[in-house]
């Protein structure tokens, strides 16, 4: 594999992001929020991470009604980057969108430093413990970002996320996340409602992902270790964070956005029922928790990954004066106690929120707006965070404890030969946290996450 000695070291990112008020604040804000406009009037993509949502996402951002070029593409491995480059290019054939040279494809990951520098807008769409490296290298150069969900897997690279996202606000750069229930027609139309006093406040709720689960990748002959868990990302909590952090956030999310608050602690439960397999890593197939919000609402939170079970995956509140239920697939219904109707939803044409989020993200660009969601993303993907660290603990954890004592999944170095932070025993088995006895926090601050 090309690039296989190639090594980013932790230690230099973080010594970077230390020295960011030095050095990522040298350049004007008038040249970061305008960057597009040097050179030609094209808005020049960089695409990071070219798996299928990096593809989907490239996509839409390439069928905004705005002058927009792909013109580099960056993975870990060679062979997604030539798939997601074979499918855009057949998709946009009759177009010049697709400006990509074989000089503009880098592989390796170090790559990503090479694509960003040709843009003026990067899309993250690695597994998400590598995004905080990315955000803040984006940042530095000065570059408008779209970076999916989650936006980190621990608390060091969300405190890291928080601080980028300072910067990108005092340099007007826009930063769209893939939360894109915040761009989808039926949950806007609900917050205004919400906003309205509708339902009054809010005081309690549930919010459930449950689901078969999702792919998994088996493990090829030769192979290194890193490069199985990375083919093999979901399972493995450094590279993902688990389903309640990876796919469950978006409910979570709704809820930390309905009520305007972000949880001040959790407890909870979970564990492996029946997805017990070597080939699923060491994450659970399923969490339940309770958040607590400053305000006293009560959210309970559900995610599952079993076959053959009720799948749900939507959100209730109930308010003082009503309740509301929404859902991905359009709905939106708040009703009051005696039965009444206040509002529905009709949302047969709504547009697809996947590519609205694209669509504000250049038009903001070209307007020369301001959107930035990452300090509200990363607040929600720590508020995830928070719930795992809760199930697999057993305790109850201060969100505040959560954020600042929360210890690092991450690997010190990232190569092909690196030893990555969990390893199988003789038998190919993970460890799997153990409630009552796994602890995640920072050692001497109560309770190491293993």
């Amino acid at each position: 594999m090309e690039n296989k000695k190639q090594v980013l070291t932790r230690r230099n990112f973080c010594k970077n992001t230390a020295l960011a008020a030095g050095g990522i604040l040298a350049v004007p804000l008038e040249v970061a929020a305008s960057a597009h406009v040097l050179g030609d009037d094209a808005i020049k993509i960089a695409l990071v991470g070219c798996g299928g949502r990096g593809t989907g996402a490239a996509a839409q951002a390439l069928s905004t009604k705005e002058n927009v070029k792909l013109v580099a593409m960056a993975d870990a491995f060679q062979d997604r980057l030539d798939n997601c480059y074979e499918i855009l290019s057949k998709k946009f054939i009759d177009t010049d969108k697709i400006a990509v040279k074989d000089e503009d494809k880098h592989q390796g990951f170090d790559a990503y430093k090479a694509a960003i520098d040709k843009a003026d807008v990067v899309i993250l769409t690695t597994t998400p413990g590598f995004r905080p490296i990315h955000f803040e290298y984006a940042i530095s150069k000065n570059k408008h970002v779209f970076m999916e969900k989650p936006v980190a897997t621990d608390a060091p690279g969300i405190r890291s996320v928080l601080e980028t996202a300072k910067i990108a606000k005092m340099k007007k750069l826009n930063v769209v996340v893939g939360l894109q229930r915040h761009y989808q027609r039926n949950y806007l139309a609900c917050l205004e409602e919400i906003r309205a006093d509708k339902i009054g406040q809010i005081v309690s709720g549930q919010v459930y992902w449950n689901s078969s689960g999702v792919w998994v990748k088996e493990r090829q002959e030769n192979q290194t270790e890193m490069e199985y868990q990375m083919r093999n990302w979901y399972y493995f909590n450094w590279l993902c964070g688990d389903h309640i952090v990876e796919q469950h956030i978006h409910n979570i999310d709704v809820a930390n956005w309905f009520i305007g608050e972000f949880p001040i602690h959790a407890q909870g439960m979970g564990g492996r029922e029946v997805r017990k397999g070597k080939e699923f890593g060491q994450i659970f197939d399923h969490h339940f928790v309770e958040f607590t919000y400053p305000s006293g609402a009560v959210i309970s939170s559900q995610c599952r990954h079993q076959k053959g079970c009720l799948d749900n995956v939507s959100e209730s509140f109930m308010g003082t004066k009503g309740k509301i239920y929404t859902d991905s697939q359009n709905k939106g219904i708040i009703t009051g106690y005696d039965g009444s109707t206040i509002y529905e939803h009709q949302g047969n044409n709504d547009p697809n929120p996947y590519q609205t989020e694209h669509d504000a993200l250049f038009a903001s660009i070209k307007a020369g707006g301001v959107i930035s969601d990452a300090e509200h993303a990363a607040k929600t993907t720590m508020t995830a965070i928070l719930g795992r660290m809760a199930t697999y603990s057993g305790q109850l954890i201060t969100f505040e404890d959560a954020l600042n004592k929360g210890r690092s999944l991450m690997p010190e170095t990232y190569s092909w030969d690196t030893v990555p932070p969990v390893i199988p025993d003789e038998s190919g088995f993970y460890p799997i946290p153990v409630p009552g006895v796994t602890e995640v926090l920072e050692k001497g601050s109560g309770v190491m996450e293993k």
